[in-house]
């Protein structure tokens, strides 16, 4: 069994009939590679950190070409294909060709995925009856309030009666996974439940939480920040409480980005599970691990059970697959162990992490880690609580068996 991506290509903002207001990817400007794991070893930049996390595609794709690509990936699948995901840098929703795009991809007799869309592009609410004969089967759909006023002056949607109702047939005919971005003193509080009564009431599998970010620390990472100048974020831990607020008695699945999902525990559930953690080989090695200051508190304790012998350094920016070089600068080296293991999706690359953590004289040696420890709410929405555990417990046996490796004894 596969999975089949189709990818209609786009560019946020421009291919999705405009920035929202709190588009983590408004004001981007044209950076310097900012490094990662799959630069060379000689060339700091590489297609992945330069175009591939700022989604600079060069528009959306022809159809004809999306069409033809699609058609000579399913001859070379051996495996059944048991779900076709339409993705994209812009909205899918706003491709020019999407009504023909679905007819085709109904053909393959897969259940249809759209991996995100701000239904935009969705003028006519008859759309949703047409997908869903066409056989969709998920979206993620951006939400942001159930207020089309709202969803007008923040989306700049300019049609988003159209984009509201074909919400509410889609939440009651598929899996709806709603998702919101949280806007202090915008889109909380009352019009937030009124937002998730409404999802709730219309049927929808899941809602999303999402904080908004604003400052460098908190991911902003392409020289954009402020999206959004004088607008103060909520706390981690305030921003936590809500979710959890907003999950409490309602069947609806409620989780958060970058914390939490009440329902599973994550992230790092694993802490929970003392059997589990019992499988884990003990630490022998002395490292140090670097990691995000939200995931820090979580790693120190499990890696303390497991044996201690690692230490935990965090940094200032709370995601940790967003840490850079500026983040590795910061931080005071005589804390830092002869090995330093960075989160293996870090955008730093490899021999300037070395320059810059050994730039005390003590010569240090940096080791990837895993790419993934947990699942943040965003992540965990569409999994199980054994899928998330079963994710934890391999990310684990990898960062101990990477510690012990290379670890000084």
């Amino acid at each position: 069994m596969g999975q089949l991506i189709v990818d209609v290509g786009g560019r946020p903002g421009l291919d999705c009939r405009g920035f929202c207001a709190y588009c983590y990817f408004r004001h981007v400007r044209d950076p310097e590679p900012l490094g990662c794991r799959h630069c060379l070893p000689f060339r700091k930049g590489c297609d992945y950190c330069t175009q591939m996390v700022r989604e600079a595609y060069p528009g959306f794709r022809a159809f004809r070409d999306v069409a033809e690509e699609t058609l000579g990936r399913l001859q070379l699948v051996d495996d059944e294909i048991d779900r076709v995901t339409i993705s994209g840098g812009g909205d899918p929703s706003c491709y020019p060709a999407f009504d023909d795009l679905v007819e085709v991809l109904a053909a393959i007799e897969a259940p249809l995925h759209i991996g995100y869309t701000s239904g935009k592009g969705f003028d006519d609410p008859a759309v949703a009856r047409r997908l869903i004969d066409f056989g969709l089967a998920e979206v993620s759909f951006t939400v942001f309030a159930s207020d089309p006023a709202l969803r007008r002056e923040y989306m700049h949607d300019p049609t988003p009666e159209a984009s509201i109702a074909v919400i509410e047939e889609l939440a009651g005919a598929i899996d709806l996974y709603a998702a919101l971005v949280v806007l202090p003193g915008v889109n909380d509080g009352p019009v937030l439940e009124a937002t998730a009564d409404w999802l709730e009431d219309a049927g929808a599998k899941g809602l999303i939480l999402m904080r908004f970010a604003n400052e460098p620390h908190q991911g902003l990472v392409l020289g954009n920040a402020p999206v959004l100048p004088g607008v103060e974020p909520q706390s981690v831990e305030s921003f936590a409480a809500l979710v959890c607020e907003t999950a409490e008695g309602r069947s609806m699945r409620v989780t958060g980005t970058p914390l939490l999902d009440p329902a599973i525990g994550s992230p790092f559930a694993i802490r929970n599970e003392p059997d589990l953690l019992d499988r884990l080989p003990r630490l022998t090695g002395r490292a140090s691990v670097v990691t995000s200051s939200i995931a820090a508190p979580f790693l120190r304790d499990l890696l303390w059970r497991l044996g201690g012998t690692a230490t935990v350094v965090p940094v200032a920016k709370e995601i940790a697959c967003l840490i850079t070089a500026d983040d590795l600068r910061e931080l005071d080296l005589a804390d830092l162990e002869d090995v330093v293991i960075l989160p293996g999706r870090a955008l730093v690359h490899d021999a300037e992490a070395e320059r810059i953590l050994s730039a005390d004289g003590h010569l240090r040696t940096v080791v990837r880690g895993p790419e993934t420890l947990t699942a943040d709410g965003e992540t965990s929405m569409g999994m199980t609580r054994e899928g998330v555990l079963e994710l934890e417990l391999s990310g684990f046996f990898e960062l101990v068996n990477t510690v012990n490796l290379y670890g000084r004894r």
